[in-house]
């Protein structure tokens, strides 16, 4: 099934433990250690499978990005 027609179910798409891994540029290992210790984004069982909805991802992506630094200009203070 197709993307396309998923969007005309109202049915968001979602990522194979791969598929993320891949995406994140890293070991699926590493998605599944995240898991284990609760840092990971939120899956769902689907089988034996875990699925990733792309909001879910979107989601943890936001809430782990760290804040530019702002430059400090010495003697100011």
């Amino acid at each position: 099934m197709n993307s396309e027609r998923l969007s005309g179910l109202g049915l968001e798409p979602v990522l194979t433990t791969s598929e993320l891994a891949e995406y994140l540029g890293v070991h699926v290992q590493a998605i599944y250690d995240l898991r284990t210790d609760g840092r990971g984004p939120a899956g769902m069982r689907v089988g034996r499978e875990i699925r990733y909805r792309v909001s879910d991802v979107i989601h943890w992506l936001d809430g782990i990005h760290e804040p530019e630094a702002v430059p400090t200009v010495e003697g100011e203070g």
